[in-house]
């Protein structure tokens, strides 16, 4: 069984333990940043919109970073590659604590975006490379739990730390995971597949074959729409709605960092049975089939007026919204050959989560100027555009076998 592999002491259980830890490590920061968002706006004499411009910088610097960490990966390994992704992610985190003006902030956030940019893209190809094609998708799906985990740890641990010691403390605070991320990496070997393989001729070589042809490019452009939606209306839902129920329930910080837990524990039995019906029934009728669920509960979740609905609700939208977080890893992997895995991985997955970081602000604009109803409308919209783009370039059978 794979959760029993996770725990075992063999190469791809490593190696799923260490990406699963790194984008655990991920997950931490950018939910932390959602609690942040109101005490740093307050210290800096900037607006909530203004303020969760930091989360775009941040995912802006992780396009940048999943090009430049995906390419390295493919030149010289995905395990070297991770390592120093995190170390880059990790220094401009600690930094951002003694940022002195807005613009620094900015600056900082933008630079520990480079570091996050490696961690999705490199995780998933290093787990996809070391698991067979019958686990893929369940063993990705893992990786993605990893997030939603430490997204859960943010929930618990912010509401009761900011009080205490501040949004600067909290930044020092989010170093600490990528110490063990780390530690865990130095006893993870390269892929056989990679190791094996053929080096790409040239450095843009991988960047390039994404749009080799006129088949590729078509996939490639998909795999962007598929992403950004995916990010879109993860980022857009969990960075603002610890606010929206503070002012339409007056939920306290720490009743609105339980709300992120209940949706995070939907997330994660989400991923879980998302991973299960990839590899039983095939990559497309499961992205569908959740993508549909998202849709119709996004314009449910709109109508809940009662808090304890709510919390409900939020669990259930949980399961839709980011249950398919592993499938994308697993899809990337099959799609592109191991010369081009990690950057397609990385490059394509981050560009999909830059246009997904401009949600917080669209969300925020829409809530601002019409309603939240509005907004979770507009959400709703961009899943069924997602269901259009699925039957396009979604291959209908299950794992294939990597070249």
């Amino acid at each position: 069984m794979i959760a029993l592999s996770f725990f075992a002491p063999s190469a791809r259980a490593r190696a799923l333990l260490a990406a699963t830890l790194g984008y655990a490590m991920d997950g931490f920061d950018l939910l932390i940043l959602g609690f942040l968002l109101d005490p740093i706006a307050r210290d800096f004499g900037v607006g909530r919109v203004e303020a969760s411009a930091l989360v775009s910088w941040t995912l802006f610097g992780a396009l940048i970073g999943g090009v430049v960490f995906g390419v390295m990966s493919d030149h010289y390994g995905r395990v070297r590659v991770l390592t120093w992704s995190i170390l880059v992610f990790a220094g401009f985190t600690g930094l951002c604590a003694i940022a002195q003006t807005y613009e620094q902030l900015i600056v900082c956030r933008t630079l520990a975006g480079l570091g996050l940019g490696g961690e999705f893209g490199l995780g998933m190809a290093l787990v996809a490379e070391s698991w067979p094609e019958t686990q893929r998708a369940r063993a990705c799906s893992y990786v993605g739990v990893g997030w939603q985990f430490g997204v859960l740890l943010a929930a618990i641990v912010a509401p009761l730390l900011l009080p205490m010691i501040g949004w600067r403390g909290v930044f020092v605070v989010g170093v600490l995971p990528s110490l063990v991320a780390s530690a865990v990496r130095r006893h993870v070997g390269e892929p056989e597949i990679f190791l094996d393989g053929p080096r790409p001729a040239h450095p843009l070589q991988p960047l390039k074959s994404l749009f080799a042809d006129a088949a590729t490019t078509k996939i490639s452009l998909g795999m962007i729409l598929l992403c950004g939606v995916q990010n879109f209306g993860y980022y857009g839902l969990m960075i603002w709605l610890p606010a929206y129920l503070s002012e339409r329930y007056g939920f306290s910080l720490t009743k609105s960092g339980l709300w992120t837990a209940v949706t995070v524990c939907g997330m994660i039995a989400g991923a879980l049975v998302f991973g299960e019906l990839c590899d039983r029934y095939g990559r497309r009728p499961a992205f569908l089939a959740f993508q549909f669920g998202a849709m119709l509960m996004v314009l449910a979740y709109a109508q809940l007026t009662e808090p304890v609905a709510v919390l409900i609700g939020g669990a259930v939208v949980g399961i839709f919204v980011n249950g398919m977080i592993g499938g994308y890893g697993a899809l990337l992997s099959e799609l592109y050959p191991t010369s081009a895995r990690a950057t397609a991985e990385n490059v394509l997955f981050n560009i999909g989560r830059a246009l997904g970081g401009l949600g917080p602000v669209v969300i925020g604009a829409l809530a601002g100027g019409y309603s939240f109803d509005v907004a979770l409308g507009f959400l709703a919209s961009l899943y069924l555009i997602d269901m259009v783009v699925t039957l396009w370039i979604v291959p209908a059978g299950r794992g294939r076998q990597l070249v």
